[in-house]
């Protein structure tokens, strides 16, 4: 086919290549007559290079040529206009010439099939058909009644093979290009889809370390202010005890160094192997360690039965953890009890309580602890409760299923609401 060059005008495109390759094509085959005649006289009667017959031919083609490049814009008007503009020859008797009017034909349906669905184009291109085999049979030489249905035959195949042929090329051109954008469009989707999930699963990686930030520097650095404040009240009355104290400030630091570098090892990927994940066994050691800074604290753990998971049991340790933490800050001097609860039905119950404190509030904290501890808990399909207790101390309740449970769910779509008591906005 003849070369496509677009020039669009907003949507609607302009075919000047086509147009120009349609001109050149059946002007040049024009020319090339005479000469062909000369040879084969069975063509029969032709235009004389340079008469009138010849010019009429050559103004008819030339108008189609520009026509052609119109058929993006209006294929339903262009089409059938082409076929019906070639039957103004009829009158010069053109002869084999007026064959070459159906190479814009030609170009056009193919033009027009690649720029609508074929289905819309059905009337015209039809249209297009009659007008074509209607010039095609006036312009024949017939001759006798054997001849007319010869001439007939051949102008309604002519007519058949001018429609036909472009519009099976241009429905398999317009098929690939369709299939194509088809495909591009949906590799764009999945590269988004792609994209948002990376961005989920990143956006899941900082919750979990801001967790694990969080709660390595709520359980740490508040028990060393609480140690702090100890040795500020010692130093003068009993230096022996703040010396002790200063001693349990610096394992404190380096306990909470060795956290963080676990922390950032977890982000390089190297691991510490030989460091065990927490458990409900640990709980007894976090005790001891808010014990051995000034804190009171009772511990009923009963005799274990069935476990969680391991992972639940990290939920379970990580949520007494916070909770202590919470309590040093927001009831300083308060009497702590940590309760494991015996295994029933299926579930497995953790509280920590703190009493009426004996110092001011400090005030309000951002608020995280309960939400992290709320995400971790639907992580494993836990159950958590908190809020205030009868005698105006505080509570955090955890229900564990047994066995490893994890939810399936990716990130929490909703955490469960926190408190409307002014006191749940300071853990």
């Amino acid at each position: 086919m003849f070369p496509l060059t677009w020039v669009s005008h907003g949507s609607r495109p302009l075919h000047p290549g086509a147009a120009l390759g349609s001109g050149v094509a059946a002007i040049g085959m024009l020319l090339f007559l005479p000469s062909a005649a000369e040879a084969n006289p069975d063509l029969g009667l032709v235009p004389g290079l340079g008469g009138a017959a010849w010019w009429m031919v050559a103004v008819v083609l030339l108008v189609q040529a520009v026509a052609v490049a119109w058929t993006g814009r209006a294929p339903e008007v262009v089409v059938p206009g082409l076929a019906a503009v070639a039957l103004v020859l009829i009158p010069v008797e053109p002869g084999p010439a007026f064959t070459f009017t159906a190479v814009a034909v030609l170009v056009s349906v193919f033009l027009a099939v690649v720029a609508r669905p074929a289905r819309r184009l059905w009337g015209p291109l039809l249209a297009a058909g009659v007008l074509l085999a209607t010039g095609q049979f006036l312009t024949a030489d017939p001759r006798g009644v054997s001849g007319v249905g010869a001439a007939g035959t051949g102008a309604a195949l002519q007519a058949l093979l001018v429609i036909g042929l472009p519009l099976l090329f241009g429905s398999v051109t317009a098929a690939r290009r369709d299939a194509h954008e088809a495909r591009r469009l949906e590799l764009a989707a999945l590269r988004r889809e792609q994209d948002a999930l990376l961005q989920a699963a990143i956006s899941r990686q900082r919750t979990a370390l801001s967790r694990e930030l969080h709660d390595i520097a709520a359980h740490h650095l508040s028990g060393i202010a609480m140690l702090a404040g100890a040795v500020a009240r010692q130093i003068d009355t009993n230096p022996a005890t703040a010396k002790h104290s200063v001693a349990q400030i610096r394992e404190q630091s380096r306990a909470v160094l060795a956290d963080l570098r676990r922390l950032v090892g977890l982000l390089r990927e190297e691991t510490d192997a030989a460091r065990p994940v927490e458990t409900l066994d640990a709980v007894a050691g976090l005790v001891e360690a808010r014990r051995a800074a000034g804190a009171e604290i009772e511990l009923r753990m009963p005799l274990r039965g069935e476990a969680p998971g391991p992972l639940a049991q990290l939920v379970a340790y990580r949520m007494v953890q916070e909770s202590l933490a919470n309590a040093a800050v927001h009831a300083p001097g308060a009497p702590c009890t940590v309760e494991i609860g015996e295994p029933r039905e299926g579930w497995l119950t953790i509280s920590v309580r703190n009493g009426v404190p004996t110092s001011p509030d400090p005030g309000p904290g951002s608020g995280f602890g309960l939400v992290g501890m709320a995400e971790r808990a639907q992580l494993v399909g836990a159950d958590l409760d908190h809020g205030p207790t009868l005698d105006g101390g505080w509570e955090v309740r955890l229900r564990l299923p047994l066995g490893e449970t994890v939810s399936t769910m990716c990130a929490p779509a909703t955490l469960p609401e926190v408190s409307h008591d002014p006191r749940a906005h300071r853990r």
